[in-house]
């Protein structure tokens, strides 16, 4: 037996209901869809999200907070993380994308200061924290900002 000899057991299938194809079809005039009303029209039925005419859940629950259109998410990596990376070319976030530290490859990479660098590295970043600058520079590396966010 081959795999194009496998079909579905006999009379397990039916041939689907081709609508609208004239009365000697069985499904000719109003296609199977009554006289008049809603369901009968073009993109007829209800619509996503309506409950029977009570007021829907969507306009029950109340609104809260705020989304600020403008705000830049970034993917943020810190200081202990990056100790474990090699001292030899510098840290881009390309790089960091390739090691796993960073999830999202299109966001822009904050560096944060948590943790000790132990060893210096050039690190390259949309954006440092303060106190992960000062880190980086007290273990003789260097912090440069990538610019176009």
């Amino acid at each position: 037996m081959k795999l194009f000899d496998l079909a579905p057991a006999k009379g397990a299938t039916k041939p689907r209901k081709r609508i609208g194809r004239g009365p000697g079809s069985g499904h000719g005039k109003t296609s199977t869809k009554g006289h008049k009303g809603l369901l009968a029209r073009s993109g007829g039925g209800k619509q996503p999200g309506f409950e029977g005419g009570q007021m829907p859940l969507i306009r029950r629950v109340p609104k809260f907070g705020f989304r600020n259109p403008t705000r830049i998410e970034y993917a943020v990596v810190n200081l202990d993380a990056l100790s474990r990376l090699s001292a030899g070319d510098p840290v881009t976030p390309q790089m960091l994308v390739e090691a796993g530290l960073v999830k999202h490859k299109t966001w822009p990479v904050k560096i944060l200061g948590s943790g000790e660098l132990t060893r210096p590295l050039v690190i390259q970043a949309h954006k440092f924290s303060k106190s992960a600058e000062a880190k980086i520079q007290a273990a003789g590396g260097r912090a440069e900002v990538i610019r176009g966010v």
